[in-house]
């Protein structure tokens, strides 16, 4: 057996990664982050035009049919340029939602719409992955939603919602009875707070069925943010490494240095095995469904701790400019630091892959 990317695997991420350095620069994203544009709308155009919101979803239905681990090398490039997109709702979660629950009226109105991009959806699965807090949590009952959703994913001007309830259950939404922003260290990427009072919803896949349908999203969705964290990590140790080899202090490139050089060695140590386990992860997705639960909870928290390490040893590499706007730095940085927490933390994730071990109490 040949472990390694196919051909068309390694063409579709590098197409991809050209096109975003054309449609998301840094410029863009700071445009975006900064400048407080309610959506980089023409980011997603662009990638629509390459079919990427129909990655996962199959050809009848006007997608690609193709995997997760084509998402998952898809989510590294979009991590390693920190692309404002909906990807994560709108291409991954929500066309696997309608897919593992949804009827076939449901998937025929909302799929098509979704591959060719003409649609977007939030994902509201916090509360029963990480745990609610606040008083948060959403109860279904009659066909009816009502509750508090926090975290919320790509739901700001989304046309969908893909909603959990409290027990589990996946829902479709259309309307919320408020949408406001929250406040989070990652200005590339926008979460939410959503209010329902009474609100009309279709339900997707009842309990138990539902829960195990949740359970794949969020399989899923950890595998993808450690995807995402692969890749801004790479695009961090890329820029510390290219930094090392221009800045000068006492008649040398600082890259010369012992003590940088370790540094940037220790970091790519770290990074390389980590891609190893993320594309493993999404592999088992859809090839070892018995493998893939535990497999996304490696990669999310060990990524998660992985990242943070790269994320500050390359700001250290950059010396006080590594803490400056100029550089920009700042935008992975922070996008790894909100990939840690988002549906839970490396300490609950690990919580969770002890369970599947039959190692926690």
């Amino acid at each position: 057996m040949r472990f390694a990317l196919s051909e068309d695997q390694k063409l579709l991420q590098d197409s991809l990664t050209k096109a975003l350095a054309d449609l998301a620069p840094l410029e863009r994203v700071r445009r975006f982050a900064d400048d407080n544009e309610p959506s980089a709308g023409d980011i997603w155009a662009g990638l629509a035009d390459l079919g990427l919101p129909g990655l996962l979803i199959d050809e009848e239905h006007g997608g690609l049919g193709l995997g997760l681990l084509e998402a998952a090398l898809a989510a590294e490039a979009l991590g390693r340029a920190v692309a404002p997109t909906p990807f994560l709702g709108s291409a991954v979660l929500a066309p696997l939602a309608l897919k593992f629950g949804g009827s076939a009226g449901q998937q025929a109105r909302w799929l098509p719409r979704l591959a060719a991009g003409e649609v977007t959806a939030g994902v509201a699965i916090s509360e029963p992955i990480a745990g609610a807090r606040d008083g948060a949590g959403v109860a279904a009952q009659g066909g009816r939603l009502t509750g508090k959703a926090l975290f919320v994913i790509g739901a700001e001007g989304a046309d969908l919602l893909v909603v959990a309830d409290r027990t589990g259950g996946l829902h479709l939404a259309e309307t919320a009875e408020a949408v406001e922003a929250m406040s989070t260290i990652d200005a590339t990427r926008r979460l939410t707070e959503i209010s329902f009072r009474d609100t009309p919803a279709q339900p997707l896949a009842e309990p138990p069925a539902g829960k195990g349908a949740l359970h794949r999203l969020r399989d899923a969705a950890w595998t993808m943010l450690a995807a995402d964290t692969l890749g801004a990590g790479e695009a961090m140790l890329e820029k510390a490494v290219a930094y090392a080899k221009e800045r000068r202090q006492f008649g040398r490139v600082i890259g010369s240095f012992q003590a940088v050089k370790h540094l940037c060695a220790e970091m790519a140590a770290e990074l390389e095995p980590a891609r190893a386990l993320v594309w493993y992860a999404a592999y088992a997705f859809d090839h070892a469904p018995d493998e893939a639960p535990l497999m996304a909870a490696h990669a999310k928290a060990h990524t998660s701790e992985i990242g943070r390490f790269v994320a500050r040893t390359a700001t250290e590499v950059h010396g006080g400019m590594g803490i400056t706007d100029l550089l920009g730095l700042h935008y992975w940085f922070k996008r790894i630091g909100l990939n840690r927490q988002l549906l839970g933390g490396p300490e609950r994730v690990r919580e969770t892959a002890a369970r599947l071990q039959g190692l926690a109490a």
